[in-house]
């Protein structure tokens, strides 16, 4: 179920700055028709840093409502306090979502030892399965392989998310863990590499933008076809690199906004607009891997 391409979906929001129910049901739409295999709800990439609580129920609640049980829902609920990532947790038990994506507390910059007592809480305290999420670039933080094995012993912790972009953490992990915990990239530039090496797929932000393309690229990888699958990745590769120019999420929602997939390019402070240049370096990625021409060419978006 997660394996291969799964997205950290957009939060798409109105003019003034409220969830936009009608663009969010165009994305889930568009993910479902194009094959991706699960969607991460209110993530880092869904500006889970800028919703309040009751926006990010909200939004995980309309993600699971407009999928209608055609494609598996995680829900970001990752805090860098533990009592409230517990009841983030807790409070979307039977709501319908397959699994949890929890990031490594950020900011308080805890010990390993800190990082395991605050997973292993989470996971006494719910029976939802539970997906890890590695970042340091983004909390400051780093959960080395040892704490990653030691918690893989937990029932319901069921995989990782690694996105250090360090290929060699694959083996390190996956040599000392039982046969069918996850280990996922959460790196686009870097996730073929890894699925090669052993990896289970990629939870990406380019699929927001091409998923298809995403989906048959994890598909033949898994299937062990990487002279294809790098094909495919090759052409993606400038769009991979592009989105990460300015800060996540600002290339990709003005990326989206500008194949009209959401109605407006609406950030939240401290986010702000995607500057000059990187519009137009992304605006010749879009291009070059004729994601421009398929939008207008075929009827991906419903």
């Amino acid at each position: 179920m997660f394996r291969g391409s799964i997205v950290a979906i957009i939060t798409p929001m109105t003019e003034k700055g409220q969830i936009c129910r009608h663009s969010l049901k165009k994305l889930v739409q568009y993910h479902i028709h194009n094959h991706t295999k699960a969607i991460v709800s209110v993530g880092t990439t869904g500006e889970s840093a800028t919703l309040n609580k009751n926006e990010h129920h909200y939004t995980i609640l309309s993600t699971i409502e407009f999928a209608d049980g055609k494609i598996p829902i995680i829900a970001g609920t990752g805090a860098n306090s533990t009592s409230e990532a517990i009841a983030l947790t807790k409070k979307l038990e039977n709501s319908g979502i397959y699994g949890c994506l929890s990031v490594v507390p950020y900011y308080n910059k805890p010990t390993q030892h800190g990082l395991y007592q605050h997973f292993q809480a989470i996971a006494e305290n719910t029976n939802m399965p539970q997906i890890l999420y590695n970042v340091p670039s983004r909390t400051g933080c780093d959960m080395l392989p040892e704490t990653v094995i030691k918690l893989s012993k937990l029932n319901n912790i069921i995989g990782i998310k690694e996105a250090t972009g360090d290929l060699t953490r694959i083996h390190k992990i996956k040599d000392h863990v039982k046969k069918n915990f996850l280990i996922i990239s959460g790196d686009d530039i870097t996730a073929l590499d890894f699925m090669q090496l052993g990896g289970d797929g990629v939870i990406s932000v380019t699929a927001n933008i091409a998923a298809k393309e995403m989906s048959k690229m994890c598909r033949l990888a898994l299937k062990n076809d990487f002279i294809n699958a790098r094909l495919i990745n090759t052409k993606l590769m400038p769009i991979h690199q592009a989105l990460f120019l300015d800060p996540n999420p600002i290339p990709i929602k003005w990326a989206a906004w500008k194949l009209n997939m959401i109605q407006y390019n609406t950030l939240r402070l401290p986010l702000t607009p995607l500057s000059r240049n990187t519009q137009i370096v992304l605006q010749n990625a879009l291009q070059q891997a004729d994601i421009i021409r398929n939008f207008a060419d075929n009827n991906d978006i419903k």
